[in-house]
């Protein structure tokens, strides 16, 4: 199976053949992949180098002439790095772009915090009118990529190299039901999906699945939570643990109702390792997953 970035330079280089209005920025990251898309629309694959700032800065100026701009690098170069052009040159002009991340929370350990984001997705609600995406398999990423792409608004499509083992439907904003039950919801983002399923195994709850967290489905929330008096949610994402929290909270603010955010620690781990091994150190695997949820939700 090809990876989520694999996709994505498919996609898009095929989507560049299709849609004129469509531009790519790169600051280096993937432009091997771009090679070919590069000579063809040398005019619409443009390379800025080792300038994050200068990659958002170029696309909002792309945006105010009417180009639709997909915006790549790693999501510590995308999103944190140049944050205040994110801020200002795309959100305080009011003009929309496509950012397309690649290396999530710790998809490449060896490269050090340096290229780690776990703390991505919360960075950006700090900002208003953003679409947040967070597939869970390839497919799922063209999906929602092309989805971005039609569109006027300011859409962040955050890719990783874990995946579950098959794609699934999307809906513009809305969970999906995995598996129902009476025992408490669990959301799970992305690619956490097979976790939580393996993890919720033979429990009696109720499984929703999001590949879009921004804007956050309140409604399907309220509909998971049923008419009765009380709800636990447990939220897990592939990013800093809490993000959602306060969107579900919201969500059932008139509604009994405990919530608990699982996701990726804020302490750094030093030490590494493989991706598999932070998925352990967080508690993210699925073993200890099922520990902390049913401890939760005391089943």
């Amino acid at each position: 199976m090809d990876t989520m970035r694999d996709r994505f330079i498919a996609t898009t280089t095929r989507m560049l053949d299709e849609d004129p209005r469509l531009a790519l920025v790169l600051a280096e990251i993937s432009r091997d992949g771009f090679e070919q898309a590069g000579r063809t629309h040398p005019d619409r694959v443009v390379n800025v180098g080792i300038r994050e700032q200068l990659l958002i800065g170029a696309g909002a100026g792309m945006a105010l002439t009417g180009v639709r701009p997909i915006m790549h690098t790693f999501a510590s170069f995308l999103v944190e790095r140049p944050f205040e052009q994110v801020k200002l040159d795309l959100g305080h002009q009011g003009v929309g772009g496509v950012l397309v991340s690649a290396g999530a929370s710790y998809d490449w350990p060896a490269g050090g915090f340096t290229h780690m984001a776990p703390g991505d997705v919360a960075l950006l609600d700090t900002l208003d009118g953003w679409t947040v995406h967070v597939p869970g398999h390839p497919d799922e990423a063209e999906a929602l990529l092309r989805r971005a792409v039609t569109g006027d608004g300011r859409v962040y499509v955050r890719l990783s190299l874990q995946s579950n083992s098959r794609g699934r439907p999307v809906t513009e904003t809305a969970f999906s039901t995995v598996r129902r039950g009476s025992g408490g919801v669990v959301i799970a983002v992305g690619p956490m999906l097979d976790n939580v399923l393996a993890a919720t195994d033979g429990l009696d709850v109720t499984v929703l699945y999001a590949t879009t967290v921004r804007p956050f489905d309140t409604a399907g929330l309220r509909r998971a939570a049923g008419g009765g008096t009380a709800v636990d949610v447990v939220v897990v994402e592939p990013y800093l643990a809490g993000t959602s929290t306060t969107a579900a909270n919201d969500a059932l603010s008139d509604v009994a109702h405990r919530v608990l955010g699982l996701g990726v620690g804020r302490g750094e781990l030093r030490r590494y390792g493989q991706m598999e091994e932070h998925l352990v150190a967080h508690g993210l695997d699925a073993r200890s997953l099922r520990q902390r949820i049913t401890a939760f939700l005391r089943l």
